[in-house]
């Protein structure tokens, strides 16, 4: 799966997030909820918590499966059509349109999971999330460049503190959007946590 991840980067990346977050996407709470729960359970298990890739397509596009941006990345994951052509050809779960939300959801988070392999050797899993985003974004030879610079600084490379520390030392790398990115990402996924525990709490009332 690391040579379908890397392949996939190097046709044609992912592009970076665009659309602006509105509040009015962190409230409509259960908008695509069973297809980010359905692909996640697929791709990464029963006990995976599928809120983080939720929270993802609220960073990439707000939700919204019309958003496009300038490059050409579509659909709520924001993929470009050549990496979402490679994912098609690659399975065999008969993938529709890019533009169809489920689809686009499916594909970002099997593009998710080929990435989670790749920081395989991460011990700590909050950690391995990080990398996980910041190479959605940047690329996984972006992140491996990063780490390398950690390495020569003596710091500790399977932390993404270390990868903040040394990004701007980082050649070809647009590390202002990416750390902002993963920082979302985080940000946004407290605030589904929050609306989740909320939930439970009214139900047992």
């Amino acid at each position: 799966m690391r040579r379908l991840a890397l392949a996939l980067f190097l046709a044609l990346t992912i592009a970076h997030p665009l659309a602006a977050q509105r509040k009015a996407d962190l409230d409509n709470q259960d908008r695509y909820d069973d297809t980010f729960r359905k692909y996640s359970k697929r791709f990464f298990g029963v006990g995976f918590d599928w809120h983080y890739f939720k929270a993802q397509g609220l960073a990439e596009s707000g939700l919204d499966p019309q958003a496009r941006s300038p490059v050409g990345a579509r659909g709520v994951m924001q993929l470009m059509p050549g990496t979402y052509a490679l994912i098609k050809k690659a399975r065999s779960e008969g993938f529709g349109s890019i533009e169809d939300p489920e689809w686009n959801i499916a594909a970002g988070i099997l593009y998710n999971r080929d990435l989670w392999q790749v920081w395989a050797d991460n011990p700590d899993e909050q950690e391995r999330l990080r990398f996980m985003f910041g190479s959605y974004n940047a690329g996984p030879g972006t992140i491996r460049r990063a780490t390398r610079v950690a390495k020569t600084r003596q710091l500790d490379d399977k932390t993404w503190r270390s990868v903040e520390e040394v990004a701007p030392a980082v050649q070809r790398w647009r590390y202002r959007e990416t750390l902002p990115y993963v920082k979302k990402i985080e940000g946004n996924y407290r605030t589904l946590e929050e609306a989740h525990r909320s939930k439970l709490v009214k139900k047992k009332k």
